[in-house]
């Protein structure tokens, strides 16, 4: 009770409610980003290859499937408009500083969301009033725009992580703003491909757990079958992909962070043919109880076992992120996605082998939490992104102390935020419970004929 009266505190300072806010919204609206990227996809291709085969209970899932997207892109709807308000009540530093140079990606997100909505409406309404051939091309630019709408935030991101596209007068103001230059600097290309990898994995995961459980609870027939493996294997092929782009994104990293990535190490001193490091906790300067693989981490940057990785003790004090939340939630990103593509490379040489899933219950079980594990992978991997950049808001040049909101009362605003999103929680599964319950297992053009 003492620390939630010092977050609402007027007195207590804004800085922790408004991070707590943002980190709340963000971390429970990129769950429901990530079906907005890949879910719709999935289902039409499920659609297509339902139809190209005359197989029925293809057809059918992608039917249920239609449904449950249009479910979670009203609550992504939701989430997603509450953060474009909070970008601007809690941090007005930012946005009336650098708002020029790194708003545009905002704007063309919102072209892209409306086109989405649009066109989910479009495809979820055209269901057996279409032709399929116009039903499954009316979904083309639901796709398209969810792709679309991911670049533009994750380019907004990866410009605070790696600023450019603009000039700073002697007085520090902004001049010569770019912004198709800001939308284009270092990180956003593989911070874009690691992120639409990831949200495949997550959907993927995520809706093949649900036929796991179903089957793990007795129900084998064809459909349950295939609605783990059309999504497992989308998610199968996403997650060795994942492994290069990692490496791809650690050198990004690496060049125009070098802070960042000695937390994620928590590598003290600058190293010649430095270790990779599992575990471990940080203190004085030092990480102990960690696990090492010699030259691990030389090998990873610089492709050479002899190559030097700068640490901690390059950056002053006060600029250096909080080093065992960025180490910890690297180490569970990459543990967590090793789990993954160990469980993809399982499914996919029986599948090469035999041609059939593996028919043992540990299989199963493994999919079946395999969900749960895509999407903490994938939050420890924001909460490194994010937490490693600090102290900067924008990396170098503002802190995020000085962008934070100065108004009184913005624990209250965290205190609703949270009831919203837990209402908007309950409510979303309960829709989706129900709608799970409540699927017919009749083929849409045998429901056409009964209507």
């Amino acid at each position: 009770m003492a620390g939630l009266e010092f977050v609402l505190a007027e007195g207590a300072g804004n800085l922790l409610p408004a991070r707590t806010q943002m980190a709340l919204s963000l971390g429970w609206h990129i769950v429901f980003a990530c079906f907005g990227i890949a879910f719709p996809a999935i289902v039409v291709f499920t659609e297509w290859r339902g139809h190209r085969r005359g197989d029925e209970a293809l057809t059918r899932l992608a039917h249920t499937w239609a449904k449950a997207m249009g479910v979670l892109f009203a609550a992504g709807a939701v989430s997603g408009t509450l953060l474009s308000f909070e970008m601007g009540i809690l941090w007005p530093g930012l946005m009336a500083r650098f708002g020029e140079v790194f708003g545009f990606p905002f704007v063309l997100e919102g072209f892209a969301f409306f086109v989405e909505a649009i066109f989910v409406g479009v495809y979820l309404f055209g269901w057996n009033r279409l032709s399929p051939r116009a039903h499954m091309l009316s979904a083309l630019p639901m796709v398209v725009a969810g792709i679309a709408g991911a670049f533009f935030v994750v380019s907004a991101n990866a410009w605070m992580n790696n600023p450019t596209g603009f000039r700073l007068d002697e007085r520090g103001d902004v001049v010569d703003a770019r912004p198709w230059a800001a939308m284009f600097g270092p990180s956003t290309w593989p911070q874009f491909v690691h992120m639409w990898l990831a949200a495949f994995m997550v959907t993927g995961f995520l809706v093949a757990s649900v036929y796991a459980i179903g089957m793990l609870r007795g129900r084998r027939d064809r459909y349950h079958r295939l609605g783990l493996l059309v999504p497992l294997t989308v998610a199968a092929i996403a997650a060795p992909v994942q492994v290069g782009v990692g490496d791809w994104i650690a050198n990004t990293v690496a060049d125009n962070q070098p802070a960042k990535l000695a937390a994620m190490e928590a590598q003290y001193e600058t190293t010649a043919g430095a270790g990779l490091s599992f575990g471990g906790i940080y203190r004085d300067d030092a990480l102990h109880y960690a696990l090492e693989i010699p030259y691990g981490l030389s090998l990873l940057i610089h492709h050479d076992p002899s190559g030097v990785v700068p640490g901690l003790a390059e950056v002053p004090a006060d600029q250096r992120p909080p080093v065992n939340v960025v180490h910890l939630s690297y180490n569970a990103m990459v543990g967590l996605g090793t789990g993954l593509l160990l469980l993809a490379l399982w499914f996919g040489l029986v599948w090469w082998r035999r041609r059939r899933l593996p028919r043992t219950d540990w299989f199963l079980r493994a999919v079946a939490v395999s969900g749960v594990a895509a999407v903490v992978a994938m939050e420890a991997g924001w909460v490194t992104t994010e937490v490693g950049r600090q102290p900067w808001i924008v990396y170098g040049l503002l802190r995020t102390a000085d962008a934070v909101s100065p108004a009184p009362g913005l624990g209250w605003g965290l205190v609703a935020v949270l009831a919203v999103y837990t209402v908007l929680t309950v409510f979303t599964v309960i829709v989706l419970r129900r709608l799970a319950r409540g699927r017919d297992t009749r083929a849409p053009q045998e429901l056409e004929e009964a209507r």
